[in-house]
């Protein structure tokens, strides 16, 4: 079965300029590789501020006009260029920013959740345990893991083949995040693809099928999440340093 999603080794710098105009490249991606298969959700984790989230945009066409990309990215088995990510985003791909200040400011949550084939917005924010007085706030009535909600609410509104899912959960409680979780389980149950990026091994375990280990750049090893229960099958040294810290583990 054809990947929904492969990146090829991806590479992403980005010049600037210092003093005197010298020229300084940054490179923090340096070869990642990684595939999403239908009915697979598949994390990326690695430490926070290691450029995770320039993945995300990558896929998307989002990034900087001082970046440079190497490397490829398909969709469904051709190229992702520009013009093809502009022309399925929304539609068939939906990215679930780390932020919370997408939403439209000026407009309901209702209409913002109910999206091109007129869902009950009400049915989709109680998959997140959302009431139905949420319909009615504007985003600025939200608190921060209401807001997440209702983003997540939103991007899989449509049922998207892909869906990539940058820090989805941060200042949800506990049961929130199972619920996030679960909903993403179910649309790859439906043949949908998730990518999920996180720092949070324990999220990526419980959540994802397969997890893809990235560190200083690279992604130095791709594995079953069954691999972080017991740290059996872990070759890199990295992978099985973050089982080690593990709680639960104690730093072994």
């Amino acid at each position: 079965m054809e990947p929904i999603l492969t990146v090829e080794h991806l590479s992403i710098s980005f010049t600037r300029y210092g003093r005197w105009l010298s020229r300084v490249e940054l490179r923090p991606i340096r070869d990642l590789s990684l595939t999403v298969e239908p009915g697979q959700v598949a994390a990326v984790v690695g430490a926070s501020g290691s450029g995770k989230s320039l993945l995300a945009h990558a896929i998307f066409h989002l990034l900087p006009r001082n970046s440079r990309v190497e490397g490829n990215i398909l969709y469904d088995g051709a190229p992702l260029t520009p013009q093809r990510a502009a022309a399925l985003r929304g539609r068939e791909m939906a990215l679930i920013p780390q932020g919370v200040t997408c939403l439209d400011p000026m407009m309901k949550v209702g209409p913002q959740v109910r999206g091109e084939r007129l869902r009950s917005s009400r049915a989709l924010l109680a998959r997140y345990g959302l009431g139905p007085e949420v319909e009615d706030l504007y985003p600025f009535e939200l608190s921060g893991g209401m807001a997440r909600r209702v983003l997540i609410a939103t991007a899989t509104a449509e049922s998207p083949r892909l869906i990539v899912a940058d820090e989805p959960t941060p200042g949800l409680d506990v049961q929130a995040a199972r619920q996030v979780l679960g909903r993403f389980r179910e649309l790859a149950e439906e043949g949908a693809g998730v990518l999920l990026i996180t720092h949070d091994l324990e999220l990526a375990r419980a959540g994802a099928h397969k997890v893809a280990v990235f560190h200083e750049g690279r992604t130095v090893e791709e594995v079953p999440a069954r691999c972080f229960q017991t740290g059996q099958g872990l070759a890199h040294p990295y992978s099985q340093a973050l089982w080690r810290a593990m709680p639960e583990n104690e730093f072994l």
